[in-house]
């Protein structure tokens, strides 16, 4: 590896004649890397096996739904005890609806996504021989992958993993003996999340490091592309609000195991009153939903970044509004610690407290709705290509206004309280947060798989992930709106106990068959994702024709990046179909000396001298057809 050298302008030299290089074997290459490249290669096949667990899981309980009175002895020869008869188990079935709950929300929307592209992404596009800290940035992924270890081990411990939801309420999650999924698998979800927390804090602090002191010459935050600054603001949220969540769960162990009333009173179980008073369960939700709601932010935001950039390459246009498209992801970061309190209307919140995150929610609607009005913006009138890629972060733009349009309902009080806990809520966080970001992440596969890989993805098998997808989720979770507002509360074992439901029976198998094709989709992308790394057609340097700066780095991966001296940046990233120019891009690498033709007044509000030498040549080559 070589040694790097940060001087006093923010700049990662590489010192060619200090170069110590280590023996290069298999462990240190793809195992223990700490090259940054293949950090992100790690982080995104875990993310992606993940993805297929928690899909497969909520299959299992779909089938549930659509089918409770029948049996299935297949169910029972997979599942055995968790599954008697061939039907699930209620306990189990709560079970499952926790564990794919948290893995998509945290192992998947999370550090599958930001642990991919902030990895990948940041030191290319910023100019660095990689992460400001490369051991602490392994490190993080290994305790990422420990995370998901002992998530997993908990479907093997006797009385299952845990139960009560993704948010883990009390008291279901504080009495060990509440319910089966109560005991040892809740004690290793908590766990779980606590080696999770500490590889996203080491992650985060890495991204913000390097985004902050290892940027190359001229590469001012002026000038980074939105990606890097979707990835770099959604790390400082994650920096300072994942530690709140660790509270939350510390103060809920000692009162699983030390007798402690942080979140417990009054409870009697079995028919015995418990030795607990003066806790509140209601505490943890503040804690947690500090965490949770910057968390829908810490998973929304690294797409938009993402989706931005896909959707100006691919309409060859430059991005519509760059500023506001970034001052709206610092009010999108600032305001989501100030809307909380939305997820807790039910509690007997003070109605004036309520009004306050009622106003804080709505407000927080407009950047994102600055965001799709510059996405639109971008599209209208763009020379597109609907490369795969393009076609999912289209796909991310529609979810987003959908599933965004209802976070308005929700977001009001008086709306909030008939359809909380209904399949309204359901609808909503799935379309916004869940497809919107999936599709985001799968935009940014399908773009920087070149990238990766040095390969390009089949375009076909793209095309045909893209539409069943696209449409499959749109059949899954639409209807469900329709269900919210009829009252039909989530999470529940089997409506067919409530006659008033039964009307729904049928939809609910639908939706189950929908989530079936839209499962056997995402066979077509493993099988795409999988012959392309080893047969797919090899790629060129810039297949898309971008202008940011991780395309001018080597096709061959090895650790620094660029071979010498690292490009100096002169321009913004989006530069396409600029009106003089000889190519519809011009990378960030070419001085505005080589583009003269094509330079704007604008391009120089920085830069006196450029404005300067842009003018005397003008006026020199007014002049000269004056002359002519």
């Amino acid at each position: 590896m070589s040694t790097l050298a940060v001087h006093d302008h923010g700049v990662v030299h590489h010192e060619e004649g200090h170069e110590h290089h280590h023996k290069a074997t298999f462990l240190n290459t793809y195992v223990f890397s700490q090259d940054h490249k293949y950090i992100a290669k790690q982080f995104l096949i875990t993310g992606i096996t993940m993805a297929f667990i928690a899909m497969t899981l909520s299959i299992l309980f779909r089938i549930q739904l659509a089918y409770p009175e029948k049996s299935f002895p297949l169910l029972e020869t997979l599942l055995g005890r968790f599954a008697p008869g061939g039907r699930l188990s209620p306990d189990f079935y709560m079970s499952l609806v926790t564990i794919h709950g948290t893995i998509m929300v945290f192992f998947v929307l999370t550090a599958g996504l930001s642990g991919t592209f902030a990895n990948l992404l940041i030191p290319l596009q910023v100019g660095a021989r990689d992460m400001a800290s490369p051991f602490v940035n392994m490190l993080s992924y290994w305790f990422f992958l420990l995370a998901s270890i002992i998530m997993l081990s908990s479907f093997f411990v006797e009385k299952g993993p845990a139960s009560g939801g993704w948010t883990v309420y009390p008291p279901l999650s504080a009495l060990p003996k509440a319910m089966p999924g109560s005991g040892m698998g809740m004690t290793l979800w908590l766990i779980s999340m606590i080696c999770f927390v500490g590889s996203s804090l080491m992650g985060g602090i890495n991204y913000v490091s390097t985004v902050l002191n290892m940027r190359t010459k001229g590469m001012d935050l002026w000038k980074m592309p939105l990606s890097t600054w979707a990835l770099f603001l959604t790390a400082i949220l994650g920096v300072l609000s994942f530690p709140v969540l660790v509270a939350g769960i510390v103060l809920l162990i000692f009162d699983r195991s030390f007798g402690t009333s942080f979140y417990l009173s009054d409870i009697v179980l079995g028919g015995k009153v418990q030795p607990f008073e003066g806790g509140s369960p209601i505490l943890f939700q503040h804690l947690f939903w500090f965490l949770g709601h910057p968390e829908v932010y810490i998973v929304i935001m690294p797409a938009m970044g993402i989706s931005s950039e896909v959707l100006s390459v691919n309409s060859r246009k430059p991005i519509f509004g760059y500023h506001a498209m970034v001052y709206s992801l610092i009010g999108i970061t600032v305001l989501s610690f100030i809307v909380w309190g939305h997820h807790m209307f039910v509690t007997g919140m003070n109605p004036f407290l309520g009004g306050v995150f009622m106003i804080t929610t709505l407000i927080i609607a407009v950047p994102s709705a600055v965001k799709t009005f510059n996405w639109l913006a971008t599209l209208w009138r763009g020379n597109i290509r609907f490369t795969p890629a393009m076609l999912f972060a289209i796909g991310m733009v529609s979810f987003f206004i959908s599933g965004g349009l209802t976070g308005i309902f929700l977001g009001n009080a008086a709306l909030d309280i008939p359809l909380h806990d209904t399949y309204f809520v359901v609808a909503h966080f799935h379309l916004v947060m869940g497809s919107a970001a999936i599709f985001g992440m799968l935009a940014g596969v399908y773009h920087w798989f070149p990238k990766l890989f040095r390969r390009m993805m089949d375009e076909r098998l793209g095309y045909l992930h893209f539409w069943i997808t696209f449409i499959g989720a749109y059949l899954v979770f639409f209807p469900m709106h329709f269900m919210g507002l009829d009252g039909v509360p989530r999470r529940y074992y089997a409506l067919t106990e409530f006659p008033a439901f039964n009307r729904w029976l049928t939809v609910n198998t639908f939706i189950t068959w929908a989530a079936i094709m839209s499962g056997m989709a995402q066979v077509a992308f493993i099988i795409n994702f999988v012959y392309s790394i080893f047969w797919g057609k090899k790629t060129v340097q810039n297949p898309w024709k971008s202008n940011t700066l991780e395309w001018t780095a080597p096709i061959e991966h090895y650790h620094g990046n660029w071979v010498g001296e690292i490009p100096t940046v002169y321009r913004w990233p989006y530069d396409y179909s600029k009106p003089g120019a000889e190519d519809d891009f011009i990378p960030q690498t070419v001085p505005f000396s080589e583009t003269m033709s094509s330079n704007l007044p604008h391009d120089f509000e920085d830069n006196p001298a450029g404005l300067e030498e842009y003018t005397k040549w003008t006026l020199a080559n007014k002049a000269s057809e004056e002359v002519k």
